[in-house]
């Protein structure tokens, strides 16, 4: 018999707005995270934080820094740490293309969304991004409202 579906598939549990407005994002990939059972709990009650955090290799892991998964009151003392290093689980050949963007290109490794998929499994979608400095930031809004006005107009014009 086969088991119902719950309703948290693909549910978003955090996002880093503001990753998009600070880097350009050349490639988006999705890893899964080693939870511990007191995080999936905390993370299933929808609390999270991605928006500080990054990724980087350590000893030829993908590690994911700073992100903040508040403890779960009710497990007590076998409680988690909250902002420790959570392994991210690639495929060598994404972790190969990710650290060669790292090294030669000079770009990072930025998480921009955490989310439950299908199977209720906690996924990150990572963008290897470039920094933008002030002035590309300001060019991208002012490119973005006029296209927006552009559209307007042309809707009225008919």
């Amino acid at each position: 018999m086969a088991k119902p579906k719950k309703n948290d598939s693909n549910s978003l549990i955090a996002e880093n707005r503001q990753s998009r407005r600070n880097y350009e994002v050349v490639d988006t990939m999705e890893a899964g995270v080693m939870l511990l059972g007191t995080e999936v709990k905390s993370l299933r009650m929808g609390r999270a934080n991605i928006s500080e955090s990054y990724a980087r290799d350590e000893n030829g892991e993908l590690v994911l820094v700073n992100a903040t998964i508040p403890i779960y009151p009710p497990a007590a003392q076998f409680n988690h740490e909250p902002l420790r290093m959570r392994k991210l689980l690639l495929k060598k050949k994404e972790l190969a293309k990710l650290n060669q963007g790292i090294s030669r290109d000079g770009m990072t490794i930025v998480p921009l969304k955490l989310y439950f998929n299908d199977r209720g499994l906690a996924k990150l979608l990572l963008g290897l991004a470039k920094g933008r400095k002030n002035h590309d930031k300001r060019d991208v809004e002012k490119k973005r409202d006029w296209d927006k006005q552009k559209a307007r107009l042309m809707r009225a014009k008919g």
